[in-house]
């Protein structure tokens, strides 16, 4: 009698499981939805699982079929976090800047495969402050690509292609370009003149045959592992004042050069520091 009355309930139970099952497939039926629903819904939900609460899609922004990084919203490629965009070797391949959003303030697109900056791809992002593309295939960068940046004040673009460096914002407190194609020719006579700010500049791993001119704001200068083949009075000091100091220059590099710096003993007098360099 017991085993009969727990195969009856056993039973029972089965076809109340069945019922509640069919009804949740009932429920999700593609051919009760518009067509491609449950895939795309399923789809938009892992893309914003995987990124910070505050910066979910728009869930009725479904990503694009493709094999560029392009084709696809920049969030969903990319960590949109407070301001800061991080692109760091995007899978599929980021070949050119990303579209970013409105207010982005820092932006880090390192180690990918950008080979142009265009002159309107940062022109509609006017609230950055640092832009970080070191490590891409940059070649050429239109020379109005940073000219409506009015904020920005850190500007890495090491390890590229460059040989030739575009007009510069006002307000740069750093500019790194270590690492490129860069020579004297392609670095405008008054590239850093205006840069009144200008603290950090890292040049090292270039084709430059001189000095450019310096900042009197600059506190450290790498010059090293470039064709620099001499410097004069002028290059960091006033030849036609012998009491002019240069103090805020706390750190020259220029080892790696042909250039003998014992040569040019006057060329440093201003100076509080040697350049650090080839002496014999």
């Amino acid at each position: 009698m017991k085993a009969l009355l727990f195969t009856c309930l056993l039973v029972l139970w089965l076809t109340a499981a069945s019922a509640r099952r069919s009804n949740g497939e009932s429920r999700l039926r593609t051919g009760s939805l518009p067509n491609g629903y449950v895939g795309e819904f399923l789809k938009s939900r892992r893309a914003r699982r995987a990124l910070p609460a505050a910066d979910e899609p728009d869930a009725t922004a479904a990503p694009k079929e493709g094999n560029d990084a392009a084709d696809l919203p920049t969030c969903l490629l990319c960590v949109c976090l407070s301001g800061s965009v991080y692109c760091e070797e995007v899978s599929p391949d980021m070949t050119t800047v990303p579209l970013l959003p409105k207010e982005t303030a820092y932006l880090y697109a390192r180690f990918n495969k950008i080979k142009k900056i265009g002159r309107n791809d940062f022109g509609d992002t006017v609230t950055l402050k640092r832009i970080d593309l070191t490590g891409n295939m940059i070649s050429d960068i239109d020379d109005a690509a940073f000219s409506k940046l009015t904020l920005l004040e850190e500007l890495s673009l090491a390890e590229n292609r460059l040989v030739k460096l575009p007009a510069l914002p006002a307000k740069l407190t750093s500019l790194n370009a270590n690492h490129n194609l860069l020579k004297t020719k392609g670095v405008k006579a008054n590239a850093f003149k205006k840069l009144t700010s200008l603290a950090n500049l890292y040049l090292a791993n270039n084709q430059l045959e001189a000095v450019p001119f310096i900042p009197e704001s600059v506190r450290i200068l790498h010059l090293q592992d470039n064709n620099i083949t001499e410097v004069n009075t002028d290059t960091f000091c006033k030849s036609d004042n012998s009491y002019y100091l240069r103090l805020s220059l706390s750190e020259v590099r220029m080892d790696g050069n042909p250039v003998v710096l014992s040569k040019y003993p006057d060329s440093f007098t201003c100076m509080k520091v040697l350049p650090v360099g080839r002496y014999r």
